[in-house]
C-alpha cells in the first residue's frame, strides 16, 4: 500500500510518502521531499523494492489515484519488478485505509507532537527515526500486539521450521 501526506514547515509545505507492506505492516519504503513530483513517490517506491528485493512477482501494489502513482515512469517501474498496480475508485479513501491510518499515526505521533518544523531535512531525520520505532518498537493490534519486524521474522521462522519438518 502506498501513499503520501504533507506536512507543514515554517517554509512551507514538505511531503512524506509511504510504501507499508499489508500483511506485516511495515514500512518498507519512504521519503521526504520538498516536491510532489513523482520522484517522492518512486524514490520511496526504490527502497521498497531494495528492502523486499527483486522481483517481486504476483505483489499487489495498491495506491490511490495521485498523480505520482498513475505517472508513467512509477507504472513502468512495477512492471520490471513484476508486481500488479491497483488503485483505488475515485473520492474514496476507504480503498486504501491501512495507507490512510499510518499517514494519521505518522502526523499523530510525530508530525504535531514535535512541531513546528523547520526544513525538509529536519522532518526527514525524524521521519528516519519514527519509522525505525514504527517498525521495531511499535506494537501493532493486527500483529498480536508485536512490532511488525518482530511479526515478519516470527512468520518466516514458522516458514523455516515447517520446511525443516517436511
Amino acid at each position: 500500500m502506498a501513499d503520501l501526506t504533507y506536512v507543514w514547515t515554517i517554509r512551507g509545505f514538505v511531503y512524506t510518502a509511504f510504501v507499508i507492506d499489508a500483511f506485516s505492516r511495515m514500512i518498507v519504503g519512504w521519503r521526504v521531499l520538498a516536491s510532489l513530483r513523482a520522484e517522492l513517490a518512486l524514490d520511496a517506491l526504490e527502497m521498497a523494492i531494495f528492502a523486499r528485493g527483486d522481483p517481486l512477482t504476483g505483489l499487489v501494489h495498491h495506491s490511490d489515484r495521485g498523480s505520482q502513482y498513475l505517472a508513467i515512469r512509477y507504472t513502468e517501474r512495477l512492471a520490471e519488478v513484476e508486481a500488479v498496480g491497483s488503485v483505488g475508485s475515485k473520492g474514496d479513501s476507504f480503498d486504501n485505509a491501512l495507507a490512510e491510518t499510518v499517514n494519521g499515526l505518522y502526523k499523530a505521533e510525530l508530525i504535531e507532537r514535535r512541531g513546528p518544523w523547520r526544513t525538509v531535512e529536519q522532518v526527514e531525520l525524524a521521519t528516519a527515526a519514527w519509522v525505525a520505532f514504527w517498525n521495531e518498537d511499535r506494537l501493532h493490534e493486527a500483529c498480536g500486539y508485536v512490532p511488525p519486524a518482530e511479526y515478519e521474522a516470527a512468520y518466516h521462522q514458522r516458514l523455516r521450521v515447517a520446511d525443516e519438518a517436511a
